[in-house]
C-alpha cells in the first residue's frame, strides 16, 4: 500500500524506530560532549594546542581508515549489534581515561593510544545508523527521517558542548569523561533487544573481498565520489573550528570553558529550524543546489572568525563568534538533508553498508586532518589556521561540489562478485 501520510508523526508508526532514535540521540549527545571535553581536558592537562589537535586526530582518523572493513561487517552481520558494540567500547574508553587521569597515571602517549583504539569502532555506529534508516523507513518518509537524523546532530550540538564544558569547568576533565562514558552505557542499554531488520546484501562471503568491492563501488559511483571530495574539503574548516574556538575564547578573551560550549551550541540552535524546514520539502532534483549554494555561502561565513579573533573588545568578539556559528548551523541544515537523501537514492540497497561506510569516512577525513593541522598552525598564529583551513578549505569545497557532484542520477558500475 502506498504511503499517503508523509508527516513526522508517520515515523512514530515505524516498528522499533522510536527506540533506535532514542538510543541514537543519547549517544550523539555523548559524542558531541567527547569532542569538546577531550580538547579542554588535553589543553588543561598538557598545555599544548598541537597535542590537543593530535588527540582529536587520533580519536577519529584510524576509524576512518578501516571504514571499508566496517562496511563489509555491517552488510554481513547486521547493524544493531555493531552499533551496540561501538557504544560499549566508547563507554570503556571514557571510563579508562577518566580513572587513569584521576590517579595521575595518564601520560600523553597512553591517551593517544586509547583514542586510537576507541576510534576503531566509532565508524560502526555512524554508518550503522545511517544505513539502517533507509531499510527501516519507507522511501516516501526518507526526507523526514533524514531531518530527524540531521537534527539529532543539531540537538546534540546544542546541549552536548555546553554540558561538557560546564562539567570540565566545575568537576574537572576526568569526572566529565566518566559521566560521558555513563551516557554511552545508557544508549547501549536502550538498544539491547532491538531486532535486526532484513536487508538485501551482495556478499562474496569474505570480509576483505567485500571491503575491496565496497571501495570499488563507492569510487565508481560519481555521486559518492564527488560528495567525498567536496565534503571532506569543507570539513577542514570543521576540524579547525574545534581547536580554534577554544583558543580564542579561553586564550584571547580570557573566558571560561563553559563559554566555549555555548558558542558551539549556537550552530545547533539555528540548525534545528533549518533542518526541520528543509526536511518538509521534497529534495528530488534539487540536491545539487541544496549542496552547492550553502557551501558558497560558507566562505564569507567562516571568514567572520578572522574578524572575531582580531577584536580587542571581548563582548564584540564573542558576539561575532556566536553570529558566525548561527550562520553555519543555518547553512548546514539544507546541506545535511540533501547529502543524506541523495546518498540514499543513488546507492544500491545491497551495498548500503559498505558504500555508506566508505562514503562517510571519505566525507569526514577533513575533520581530523583539519584539527591536527589547526593545532600546529595555531601554535604560531590563529589567523593563519582560520585563513588556510577555514576560508581556503571552504572555497575548495564549493568548487569541488559544483564540478564533481552530478546534477542527475548516474548509472553505477557494480563490481563483480
Amino acid at each position: 500500500m502506498p504511503i499517503t501520510d508523509r508527516s513526522y508523526r508517520a515515523l512514530l508508526r515505524v516498528p522499533t524506530l522510536g527506540r533506535v532514535l532514542l538510543s541514537m540521540q543519547i549517544a550523539r549527545v555523548a559524542q558531541s560532549m567527547v569532542g569538546v571535553a577531550l580538547v579542554l581536558f588535553t589543553l588543561d592537562r598538557y598545555g599544548s594546542p598541537a597535542f590537543a589537535g593530535f588527540v582529536t586526530f587520533a580519536s577519529v582518523f584510524p576509524g576512518l581508515l578501516i571504514s571499508p572493513i566496517a562496511g563489509a561487517l555491517l552488510d554481513r552481520h547486521g547493524r544493531i549489534r555493531l552499533v551496540l558494540l561501538d557504544y560499549l567500547v566508547a563507554l570503556a574508553a571514557m571510563a579508562v581515561v577518566g580513572m587513569l587521569a584521576l590517579g595521575d597515571m595518564l601520560p600523553g602517549p597512553l591517551l593517544l593510544l586509547i583514542a586510537v583504539v576507541s576510534s576503531l569502532t566509532s565508524i560502526l555506529s555512524h554508518v550503522g545508523l545511517r544505513s539502517l534508516f533507509p531499510i527501516l523507513v519507507p522511501e516516501p518518509l526518507w526526507e523526514r527521517v533524514n531531518a530527524v537524523d540531521s537534527n539529532g546532530y543539531v540537538a546534540a550540538t546544542i546541549v552536548g558542548p555546553p554540558i561538557a564544558a560546564t562539567l570540565v569547568a566545575v568537576l574537572g576533565g576526568p569526572m566529565a569523561l566518566l559521566i560521558i562514558g555513563a551516557c554511552f552505557g545508557v544508549a547501549a542499554a536502550i538498544l539491547i533487544g532491538v531486532p535486526e531488520p532484513d536487508s538485501p546484501t551482495a556478499s562474496t562471503g569474505r570480509v576483505f573481498a567485500d571491503a575491496w568491492a565496497g571501495l570499488q563501488y563507492t569510487w565508481r559511483n560519481s555521486t559518492l565520489r564527488g560528495l567525498g571530495f567536496a565534503i571532506t574539503l569543507g570539513n577542514l574548516a570543521h576540524g579547525m573550528t574545534s581547536i580554534v574556538i577554544p583558543l580564542i575564547v579561553i586564550g584571547r578573551f580570557g573566558l571560561s570553558e563553559a563559554v566555549v560550549g555555548l558558542v558551539f551550541a549556537a550552530s545547533g540552535i539555528s540548525g534545528v529550524t533549518s533542518a526541520f524546514a528543509f526536511g518538509r520539502m521534497s529534495t528530488r532534483g534539487k540536491e545539487w543546489s541544496l549542496l552547492v549554494w550553502p557551501m558558497v555561502a560558507l566562505v564569507p561565513t567562516v571568514a567572520l572568525l578572522l574578524v572575531a579573533a582580531g577584536q580587542a573588545s571581548v563582548p564584540l568578539g564573542l558576539a561575532l563568534l556566536v553570529i558566525e556559528m548561527l550562520l553555519v548551523g543555518f547553512l548546514i541544515g539544507p546541506m545535511d538533508i540533501a547529502l543524506f537523501t541523495v546518498r540514499q537514492r543513488r546507492t544500491d540497497p545491497a551495498w548500503m553498508g559498505r558504500a555508506f561506510a566508505v562514503s562517510m569516512a571519505f566525507n569526514y577525513l577533513g575533520m581530523p586532518i583539519g584539527a591536527a593541522l589547526a593545532g600546529l598552525l595555531a601554535d604560531r598564529s590563529i589567523e593563519t589556521a582560520i585563513l588556510v583551513l577555514g576560508v581556503g578549505g571552504s572555497i575548495l569545497a564549493a568548487i569541488a561540489a559544483a564540478a564533481l557532484i552530478p546534477r542527475h542520477e548516474p548509472a553505477v558500475a557494480v563490481p563483480p562478485a
